[in-house]
C-alpha cells in the first residue's frame, strides 16, 4: 500500500467534468507536480484533497486510513483536514495578525498547543522561510513573497502529511518569484510530501520527482520530470510542451 492513495475521484461543475475517475499513488517524500492545460482540473483536485470542495466520488487513504471524500461528517473531515494543508494563491493571512500570530493560529486553535510551545514552532517555520525580521508585521506592511513565505511556514508549521500547493507564485510580480520557489525547493528538500499546482516549468523540471498531466479530467501522463519533459508519451503531451516553450519566446506552436 502507498503512503497515500487516491481512488476514483471524480467532480463535476453542472454538466462540466472536471476530474473523472483520477486514480493516483503518492509515496512519502514524493515531490508531485501537476501540470496541463488551464481548466483541466489541477486546483480542483487539490482542493477536493482538503475537501474545500465537495466531489461527487472519491476516496483517500493516508498511512492506512481511508476517507471518503463526499463525507459530511464534521469529524472526519476535520481529521482529513488535520493531514492536509493548503497554500494557497492568494496567500489567505489574518489580516489583523502579525506574521508570527498567523501562524501560531492554527497551533493553538487545531492542535491545541500552549502559548509557548506554539510561539517556539512558529518561530522555527518563519526562520527557516527567512522570515525572522518581520515578526510583527502586519500582511499589509509586507511583500506579496513575503506573505507567501509566512503562509508556506503556517502550513509546514502543521506538520502535515501532505502539503498543497496551489500555484504558490502566480498572484507575485515577477521579481518576487523567485524566493517563493526558493522556500518550495526547501520544503521539498527536507523530505515534506508535496502535491504541486504550478506554470513554473523549470522549477518542475528541477524539484518534482514525478510530473503527472491532466487533461479534460484525466490523468494522460505520469513519470519522471526527465521522462515528462525529454520523452513525452503523447502526442497531447508534445504539443502542450511545445506550447509552453514557445510561449516563453512569445511564439505559439499551431
Amino acid at each position: 500500500m502507498s503512503y497515500i492513495e487516491i481512488r476514483g475521484l471524480s467532480k463535476r461543475f453542472g454538466s462540466n467534468i472536471v476530474l473523472d475517475n483520477v486514480d493516483m499513488d503518492i509515496e512519502k517524500g514524493d515531490v508531485i507536480a501537476l501540470i496541463g492545460p488551464s481548466g483541466t482540473g489541477k486546483s480542483t483536485l487539490l482542493r477536493c484533497l482538503n475537501l474545500l470542495e465537495r466531489p461527487e466520488s472519491g476516496t483517500v487513504t493516508i498511512e492506512g486510513r481511508r476517507y471518503d471524500l463526499t463525507t459530511r461528517n464534521s469529524k472526519e473531515i476535520n481529521e482529513l483536514r488535520s493531514h492536509t494543508e493548503m497554500v494557497f494563491q492568494q496567500f489567505n493571512l489574518f489580516r489583523q495578525r502579525t506574521a508570527l500570530a498567523n501562524v501560531m493560529e492554527g497551533l493553538t486553535v487545531v492542535k491545541g498547543m500552549d502559548e509557548k510551545t506554539a510561539q517556539e514552532t512558529a518561530l522555527y517555520h518563519l526562520r527557516k522561510v527567512g522570515m525572522e525580521d518581520r515578526l510583527f508585521h502586519y500582511p499589509k506592511h509586507l511583500s506579496g513573497g513575503q506573505q507567501q513565505r509566512v503562509a508556506i511556514a503556517r502550513a509546514l508549521a502543521m506538520d502535515p502529511l501532505l502539503l498543497l500547493m496551489d500555484e504558490p507564485t502566480s498572484a507575485l510580480d515577477p521579481e518576487l518569484v523567485g524566493e517563493v520557489l526558493q522556500t518550495v525547493r526547501s520544503a521539498a528538500q527536507e523530505g515534506n510530501t508535496i502535491l504541486l499546482v504550478t506554470h513554473e516549468m523549470p522549477f518542475v523540471r528541477s524539484v518534482a520527482k514525478r510530473v503527472i498531466f491532466l487533461e479534460n479530467g484525466k490523468i494522460v501522463a505520469d513519470g519522471t520530470a526527465k521522462d515528462i519533459f525529454e520523452h513525452p508519451s503523447n502526442e497531447r503531451l508534445r504539443r502542450f510542451l511545445i506550447n509552453i516553450n514557445m510561449l516563453e519566446t512569445g511564439e505559439y506552436a499551431t
